[in-house]
């Protein structure tokens, strides 16, 4: 039986994909926190926060623009993607799917509440966590989980001696 798992990557291969990641991680920061926590005095008239889930989306999807429904669905999608894709890589355990949408729930519910309570104009909406999760959750399946075990492969356990399929067991 041919073993169908890939080789972890060389050591400089590794510390390499690391530092990528932690850089695209840094990049990753500044954007969400310049297009989040940025005042907007614009809209303070507009703004009104949000606890029941859905009730934005339903909001975004009436709207007659349809433009501004891709733009404000699409663009809380995207703004998760990043953490489905990079968690895995620079932290092992939070690796899979409900470790993932963990971390990213609890950090955007932060960034919405920080937007909430100290920015002009901007206000905490649950839709933006559940879109912003739902990203990161495409950017896991889509990519993350493959660069994580790339770079972390899985360690060998002793109980794994005994799952093991020889060309015996075949």
């Amino acid at each position: 039986m041919v073993d169908r798992r890939r080789a972890p990557l060389p050591p400089l291969a590794r510390a390499f994909t690391m530092l990528v990641a932690l850089a695209a991680m840094v990049a990753f920061g500044v954007v969400l926190a310049r297009l989040t926590l940025q005042p907007s005095a614009a809209s303070e008239a507009l703004t009104h926060s949000n606890f029941k889930p859905g009730a934005s989306i339903r909001d975004y999807l009436a709207q007659p623009a349809f433009r501004d429904t891709v733009k404000q669905i699409g663009g809380n999608i995207l703004l998760g993607v990043p953490f489905g894709l990079l968690l895995p890589v620079l932290f092992p355990r939070a690796r899979g799917l409900v470790r993932v949408a963990v971390v990213t729930a609890v950090t955007m519910v932060l960034v919405e509440l920080a937007q909430g309570a100290f920015v002009t104009g901007r206000t905490f909406d649950i839709d933006d966590v559940i879109l912003n999760t739902t990203g990161a959750l495409l950017g896991y399946l889509l990519l993350g989980r493959r660069l994580g075990r790339a770079v972390h492969p899985r360690r060998r356990h002793w109980w794994h001696r005994f799952t093991r399929r020889g060309p015996a067991d075949v």
